[in-house]
């Protein structure tokens, strides 16, 4: 084992109350892109040079439905993927009680589908979807399924990915319960994320605990900060790391 993901493993071991933050790194393993990389195809089709982030910002789905969904359906929504080697050990280390907390800015929902139960998402989930009219709820399938737009069967409103756009605001209760666990933690992991999209990545700045570990295949803004910096794969890092910490208490 490297050296440093030992290291690793001795923090998990001396740690009690771990809170992982996540990006988009750790989803990317399970085959979901991060949509920034769009290749501009889609704005081409419009006849407009979009940003990846204009395409689902509030005023594109409010002002272009038709092709809001249209990119959203294709570009955000991954029926097939399964978590991988990262969402399990989290789980795996919240079972064995050191980890107290997730806060994710990936809206797919594979921490839940690995078994993770305290899981705060910054930026919503694409598996929710309600009626703008009269909130009625609907899963991910109901907007597949749509031919266009979806419509709420219930009173013909527009449905909305329960999604935090671009122009909107993060869920007020997800970041007071981020910022709790965050400011309560002993370790803090940062994994996947550049640290560049805000305010979620601001966040971090409320750790004051004994250790920052920071994964991520590129360099980040926090590196300096941080006592344990890996630039590697996220899943390969948290799974040996863990299955180390597991055969450490194996009957924990």
């Amino acid at each position: 084992m490297k050296a440093e993901w030992l290291q690793l493993t001795d923090i998990l071991d001396q740690s009690d109350n771990i809170v992982f933050f996540g990006g988009a790194g750790c989803s990317c393993e399970s085959g979901i892109p991060d949509f920034r990389s769009s290749n501009g195809l889609y704005s081409r089709k419009l006849g407009q040079n979009f940003t990846p982030e204009q395409l689902v910002s509030h005023t594109f789905f409010m002002r272009y439905p038709d092709d809001f969904f249209s990119f959203y359906k294709k570009n955000l929504i991954y029926p097939d993927a399964k978590p991988n080697g990262c969402h399990i050990a989290l789980a795996q280390l919240e079972k064995l009680g050191k980890l107290k907390a997730i806060a994710t800015q990936n809206i797919d929902g594979l921490h839940q589908a690995a078994g993770s139960k305290t899981v705060y998402e910054l930026h919503g989930s694409v598996l929710r979807n309600y009626c703008m009219d009269c909130h009625a709820f609907y899963d991910e399938k109901f907007v597949l399924a749509s031919k266009d737009i979806p419509v709420c069967p219930v009173c013909g409103g527009r449905v909305k990915p329960d999604v935090v756009l671009y122009e909107e605001s993060l869920d007020e209760q997800t970041i007071e319960n981020t910022i709790q666990a965050i400011s309560h933690a002993d370790t803090l992991i940062i994994g996947g994320t550049s640290l560049v999209v805000y305010p979620a990545a601001g966040l971090i700045d409320y750790f004051h605990g004994k250790h920052l570990v920071l994964i991520n295949k590129s360099t980040t803004s926090a590196d300096s900060k941080a006592d344990l910096v890996i630039h590697d794969s996220i899943g390969e890092v948290m799974k040996t790391a863990v299955d180390e910490l597991l055969k450490r208490h194996p009957s924990a």
